[in-house]
């Protein structure tokens, strides 16, 4: 990606206000529609839509702190940290895998994806997405020109990506390991890295989920429940049908907050992974457009920052950043919709689940970071502000020195042929 001119800040800042704004009507919105999701749902004898709402409600909190902590927060920090982050995440994904971790990393439906840290738990792999955009983008910025290159260039990448997706499988979560091999591709091809590359990682990353589906059952009838649709007979095939029933009774404006009667058996996981067929069966095709048209200003406004960003680590992040909620939305829709196979994708800010709403907030504040700083002499990083300083500071001070030199020159000339 070229480099843009420099623009002062306050040009530029209505994109930062209006993301942040875009993302608190999301979390808003989503709180609410995550009480309706689970608002006649009974756990052990009680209704759980208050629970559900509140736990909402803290994790938008924490992500809510996050958020303002990383933008402000410089973001050339995330480029020094990236080999840290890395190792830390990579190890948080090797707990679940241990025979010896149940006890904080216990079996649930059917998979261990889940780490308990006290009275906290949450899963590594949501951490993985924002990681491996931030690894990425320093790798990517830091080889430059290597990046066109198989052996210096692209190998690193997908031996990275290749550890992280496997460590994801084995939990196993096939969705979300393709998710971060996706950011991390876009990254990588974003970098200029080329075609021929670019189509031989995602032919690796292919076969790899080919294996994946034809190996384990209930993946193989998903994939074929999606090429054969109409059939609700198998199970993937009854959560598509629900999901469109729910999605058709909501008409225009919706059958009512809380009225929905997917969730009542009929749709598993209303309120996560069907929570956009929710939102259509209470808020009808008017909560559709409004859900589609917020993302889609939000993914508008990330790349306007990718694209106005002063240097090379700062468009990738921004990328990968913005790719990471959009993508993960934008999956979440389809599968609701039926025109990809069935995942596991949750709905960023929206979908019950505090990992993500935590992370997706912890990505928006390192994106709004990226947008306070450009045009600034910090957009450039720590390094070049040093370097800038040893050798007399930025280019527009250099220039406005010699200009003030100049001047004061000419006015000492002009004094003197008045002395004469």
């Amino acid at each position: 990606m070229s480099l843009r001119p420099v623009r002062h800040p306050g040009e530029l800042r209505w994109e930062t206000r209006l993301l942040g704004m875009v993302t608190a009507v999301l979390v808003v919105f989503g709180i609410a529609a995550t009480y309706g999701a689970a608002s006649l749902v009974t756990l052990d004898g009680q209704n759980v839509g208050i629970g559900f709402a509140l736990r909402q409600l803290s994790g938008a909190f924490v992500g809510g702190l996050l958020l303002l902590l990383a933008s402000r927060l410089d973001y050339y920090r995330w480029r020094q940290l990236a080999w840290p982050l890395l190792f830390v995440t990579i190890g948080f994904l090797l707990v679940p895998l241990l025979p010896f971790t149940r006890t904080i990393a216990p079996l649930v439906n059917g998979a261990r994806r889940w780490v308990d840290v006290g009275p906290f738990n949450f899963q590594p792999s949501e951490l993985a997405r924002v990681v491996v955009v931030i690894w990425c983008a320093m790798l990517a910025s830091k080889k430059g020109e290597q990046v066109r290159e198989f052996k210096n260039g692209v190998l690193p990448f997908i031996l990275i990506l290749g550890v992280v997706s496997v460590l994801i499988l084995l939990e196993p979560n096939l969705s979300m390991a393709t998710v971060v091999a996706l950011l991390g591709g876009l990254v990588l091809f974003t970098s200029g890295a080329k075609i021929g590359h670019f189509a031989l990682f995602v032919g690796m990353a292919m076969i790899l989920v080919f294996h994946q589906i034809r190996d384990v059952q209930y993946r193989l009838a998903r994939l074929l429940t999606f090429l054969s649709p109409g059939d609700a007979t198998t199970e993937a095939g009854f959560q598509i049908h629900q999901s469109l029933v729910g999605i058709g009774s909501g008409q225009i404006f919706g059958v009512g907050f809380g009225e929905g009667q997917q969730k009542l058996g009929y749709l598993p996981y209303a309120y996560s992974d069907f929570l956009f067929s929710t939102i259509g069966e209470e808020w009808g095709f008017i909560g559709i457009l409004v859900v589609v048209f917020l993302f889609s200003l939000f993914c508008w406004l990330g790349f306007r920052i990718a694209r106005t960003a002063t240097d090379p680590f700062g468009q990738y992040l921004a990328v990968g950043l913005t790719a990471t909620i959009g993508l993960t939305a934008f999956m979440h829709m389809a599968v609701s919709l039926g025109l990809i196979p069935t995942t596991g994708l949750t709905l960023p800010f929206m979908s019950y689940g505090r990992s993500s709403q935590v992370i997706s907030l912890l990505a928006t504040g390192i994106l709004i970071n990226v947008g306070r700083l450009r045009g600034s002499a910090r957009a450039a990083g720590p390094r070049k502000e040093r370097a800038d300083r040893r050798g007399g500071g930025t280019g527009v001070g250099r220039d406005e020195g010699t200009k003030r030199r100049g001047r004061d020159d000419e006015t000492s000339r002009r004094r003197s042929a008045r002395r004469g």
